[in-house]
């Protein structure tokens, strides 16, 4: 076998004349799709800040192409226009990076003490994968919650017309492909709903399906508000966890 048979394989670069071409050309498809995600935010971000998101998206699919995937150029910069924007809207919420990256340390230890285990672990298995007491531990649930489950509370609540779900093209939801996707998705999150410890799943089910408030559902299950809201961030945590393993995707679950 050759000596470089797995050398890395980059795709042609082209002139800087043939760049300059591609992407001029491909502005117009830039503001479309800008357009169409500013109209679903009532006002609340500026298009010409999504136009710059989006430039920056079809510059890199210029750079990036590569036309032996047998894939439209067009195609391809639709992907990475639409994944420059959304990106550059989740900059917008105004959650600390520190919160985020602590986040994904508690979703990988949910995910490392689960995988060892094979089951649905305890909150002091948890704990104790992160190496932290079992109160520090809820403490931090509490200052992580608005990035756990963010747009999850908009839409129960009402409260936000910006939801990243919002933002996904709508023309083709049709499509068989869409119809599937979202089919299995839901398969996905009732297997992860039906994991769960059934105090969490019943905080879920009261908040999300029964839209009930953090007061009520205290309430009902006779335990403090600030417990609920613990439980409520894990559940969603715990969700969180359970799709990024079953359903990689560079979208996420915001």
């Amino acid at each position: 076998m050759a000596a470089n048979s797995f050398a890395y394989y980059a795709p042609p670069t082209p002139s800087s004349d043939e760049r300059e071409r591609l992407i001029l050309e491909h502005l117009p498809q830039v503001r479309w799709i800008a357009n169409r995600i500013y109209d679903r935010l009532a006002g609340n971000v500026s298009l010409e800040d999504l136009v710059s998101a989006g430039v920056v998206g079809l510059i890199n699919a210029v750079d990036s192409f590569d036309a032996s995937y047998n894939v439209k150029l067009k195609t391809f910069a639709e992907h990475k226009i639409r994944g420059a924007i959304l990106d550059s809207i989740r900059g917008l919420d105004g959650v600390p990076a520190h919160k985020r990256k602590t986040l994904k340390q508690f979703e990988a230890a949910v995910a490392t003490a689960e995988n060892r285990l094979q089951r649905t672990v305890t909150e002091e298995e948890i704990a104790a994968e992160l190496k932290m007491p079992v109160e520090e531990y809820r403490e931090v649930l509490l200052e992580i919650r608005a990035v756990s489950i963010g747009s999850l509370d908009e839409v129960a609540e009402g409260r936000s017309e910006n939801h990243l779900l919002k933002y996904i093209p709508y023309d083709d939801d049709k499509l068989p492909a869409r119809v599937l996707e979202r089919a299995e998705l839901q398969k996905l999150l009732a297997a992860a709903i039906d994991k769960m410890p059934k105090l969490e799943r019943t905080i879920l089910t009261l908040y999300f399906k029964e839209q009930q408030n953090l007061k009520d559902i205290a309430e009902i299950l006779d335990i403090h508000v600030t417990r609920v809201c613990q439980l409520k961030s894990q559940a969603i945590m715990r969700l969180r966890s359970y799709m990024l393993q079953k359903w990689p995707t560079t979208r996420g679950i915001y």
